[in-house]
């Protein structure tokens, strides 16, 4: 059986492509995660974004699954153990977003050091405040990256041609160092750091890793962004930390708990909106136009070595 359910909005390259190598292929976006657990013993493939998440019970139910696509990078929706256990493979698409979320970092980056935001909410009002406004350069600080796989190669890169020093730590991995990132160790990294950026999994070991703990032993007022996963960072130590300086500007693409109305019911999240040092953004950094058709073609690609 080669019939592949598509339970999300994927671009229609991987369906065309999924076709092409002799799959049936059902493309249900609006598809329930009710409805797909009636249905996925049908399939020997699935398809999905972050819509819901494929739990132990959902890969039970598909007795024939023999594959779990992901498109994007993140596994943290899919029970990769109940996976293995099934002898399921599970393929993501990393390299096909990897440009996205290291052009919106920089983007966050040089916003928060050039007050961009509250810059041109001022103008807009009224207000021609020069001097308020004085931005600080990019050029001779320390940017430490947090996990260097393809999406912290792919910020350090972007980095290339603003004169910093780029180090990167990653527990899982050594001698890594390139041209564009130096290897370093935790402690060399908070002893360094002017900018902090996380590029790490979400997982039981990274969950409310940033805590006030973690960003307690930063030796300088730092800089922090998060394009990765919400969970990794507690939201009230980074406020916690913007109130006595240790961090002086957030970019945050990710948040603990996302979407509405659930935000709003947050006491932290209205902080975090009235906090002019803090920026925000709908967990798209990974989601351009460019990659929404990429994270597709890798996917179709991987899907040939399915056997």
């Amino acid at each position: 059986m080669k019939r592949i359910l598509i339970a999300d909005k994927l671009h229609p390259l991987f369906r065309e492509e999924a076709l092409k190598l002799g799959y049936e292929v059902d493309d249900l976006p609006g598809i329930t995660r009710e409805e797909t657990l009636s249905i996925i013993d049908r399939y020997s493939g699935i398809a999905i974004r972050t819509k819901f998440r494929i739990d132990e019970e959902l890969i039970r139910a598909g007795q024939n699954l023999r594959f779990i696509a992901r498109a994007g990078a993140g596994m943290d929706n899919i029970d990769l153990n109940a996976a293995a256990a099934q002898n399921i493979v599970c393929i993501n698409a990393p390299e096909g977003n990897r440009d996205a979320v290291g052009e919106h970092a920089i983007g966050m980056l040089l916003s928060i050091m050039n007050n961009l935001r509250k810059a041109d909410q001022e103008v807009r009002s009224g207000i021609w405040d020069r001097e308020g406004n004085r931005g600080i350069e990019l050029r001779d600080r320390t940017v430490a990256i947090i996990g260097y796989g393809f999406m912290g190669q792919s910020f350090a890169r972007k980095l290339a041609g603003f004169g910093v020093q780029v180090i990167a730590y990653d527990k899982y991995k050594t001698g890594f160092s390139d041209s564009f990132a130096k290897e370093v160790s935790m402690e060399q990294i908070v002893k360094q750091a002017d900018v902090l950026s996380f590029h790490i999994p979400l997982t039981r070991e990274t969950r409310q890793m940033v805590d006030d703990e973690y960003l307690f032993h930063f030796r300088k007022p730092i800089i922090l962004l998060n394009t990765a996963r919400g969970e990794i960072v507690n939201t009230s130590a980074v406020l916690n930390a913007i109130k006595s300086g240790k961090i002086i500007g957030a970019g945050l693409d990710v948040l603990e708990v996302e979407k509405f109305p659930n935000l709003d019911e947050l006491a932290w999240f209205n902080q975090l909106r009235n906090n002019e040092k803090v920026l925000l953004s709908p967990h798209v950094a990974g989601w351009s136009v460019e990659s929404y058709k990429r994270i597709s073609e890798v996917l179709a690609e991987k899907l040939r070595t399915i056997r």
